[in-house]
């Protein structure tokens, strides 16, 4: 009999992270495109403003450096294993093991929210919903900074960075995400491609009304 878990994308994510964490993620691991849109968010925030990492990860770089800047950060990953060490190397931040999509956040509470590759594994059809409870979220004139997908593509790969585990996208097209967002709420400041090998994904940044 097939276990549920091994179909269930959420599942299948989780457990892929959980796997993969140190894998994925060194413990002073720094981009330089995550430094750059981190630098320029914080250039944009209200000292001590609030932020919401979502799908932070194990808070490296982008919880790190936002409450290294003085900042309220709020984390929320799916992997339990990801938000243990982002406990242990931001303990300066608020961590929640938690679903994106169902997780109790309370509303206008955020000036700025984060979502950095975690949309694209989110099953479709609940990404579309997941951008308005972003948005409300926000607080007037919130930024929303979040990488989408740039091409449609669902699909898997197997012993996913060697970790031994399976990992699992759904994504749309870029100019999908864009008429999601502004269905959701949000006007469009800019977006950009962000390349990643043969492909790469889409920056968008954007803001609830004042």
């Amino acid at each position: 009999m097939t276990d549920q878990r091994d179909t269930d994308p959420k599942e299948i994510v989780r457990r892929g992270y959980d796997a993969a964490s140190r894998h994925y993620r060194a413990d002073d691991a720094a981009p330089e495109t995550h430094r750059a849109w981190v630098a320029e968010l914080t250039g944009r925030l209200p000292a001590h403003a609030s932020v919401l990492d979502l799908g932070c990860g194990n808070g490296v770089p982008v919880a790190r450096d936002l409450a290294a800047a003085g900042f309220a950060v709020t984390g929320v990953d799916l992997s339990e294993v990801q938000i243990a060490r982002a406990r242990a190397l931001v303990p300066g931040a608020t961590f929640l093991a938690a679903d994106a999509t169902t997780v109790d956040l309370p509303a206008g509470s955020f000036d700025a929210v984060v979502c950095l590759y975690a949309l694209i594994h989110i099953p479709l059809e609940e990404q579309p919903p997941l951008l308005e409870r972003i948005a409300g979220w926000l607080r007037p004139g919130g930024l929303f900074v979040a990488t989408t997908g740039h091409d449609a593509w669902t699909g898997a790969e197997e012993d996913w960075l060697g970790g031994g585990a399976t990992m699992w996208w759904s994504h749309a097209d870029a100019a999908t995400y864009r008429e999601w967002l502004a269905a959701a709420g949000f006007t469009v400041e800019r977006q950009e491609f962000v390349p990643e090998g043969d492909s790469g994904h889409e920056l968008f940044w954007a803001a609830v009304p004042r």
